[in-house]
């Protein structure tokens, strides 16, 4: 378990790090007059959304009156499967391919964010899915090769979040 929690630890650290890397470059090419891109209007993420097949609702704070677009995202819980009993070398195997999955579906623009719980109860982690439907976030959640072996198991719930605010 201290391994898979290490091995995830080094995973979100290098994600981090390659996306303040990327996120450096784009504020690097905006300083240098490239690749200016007008920042959206609500109107037209709202339209984009709702093209794409995303449920959203408007939120009006009632302190500052903004417009908070709130979307709908899909929560999947990794539980505890059925099928345990592999060897470490077997589990080690399968937790580097399940890295590699979450790790894909992140670069895919389909899971926002992945993490393992701290304790050793049934429910052992949560990816939150960016997807138009819960069909869509149940399919790409089973792909995942802990899934596929039965190691884990996927509880999947509609979730829904502010558009584009970050975890503080």
């Amino acid at each position: 378990m201290e391994k898979a929690i290490n091995s995830f630890l080094i995973f979100s650290v290098l994600a981090l790090f390659l996306g303040c890397e990327q996120a450096g470059k784009k504020d690097q090419s905006l300083m240098d007059g490239k690749n200016i891109k007008p920042e959206l209007s609500v109107a037209e993420i709202k339209a984009d959304l709702l093209e794409k097949g995303y449920e959203i609702f408007d939120y009006v704070d009632p302190q500052t009156a903004d417009t908070v677009i709130m979307q709908q995202y899909f929560i999947a819980f990794l539980k505890k499967g059925p099928n345990r009993s592999q060897n470490k070398k077997q589990a080690d195997s399968l937790q580097t391919l399940h890295l590699e999955h979450l790790g894909r579906m992140y670069e895919l623009g389909f899971a926002d964010i992945s993490g393992p719980f701290g304790d050793d109860g049934d429910i052992r982690g949560i990816t939150i899915y960016n997807t138009p439907t819960l069909e869509i976030a149940d399919s790409l959640a089973n792909l995942d090769p802990m899934v596929k072996s039965g190691r884990l198991v996927i509880e999947m719930h509609p979730w829904w979040a502010a558009k584009g605010f970050p975890l503080r």
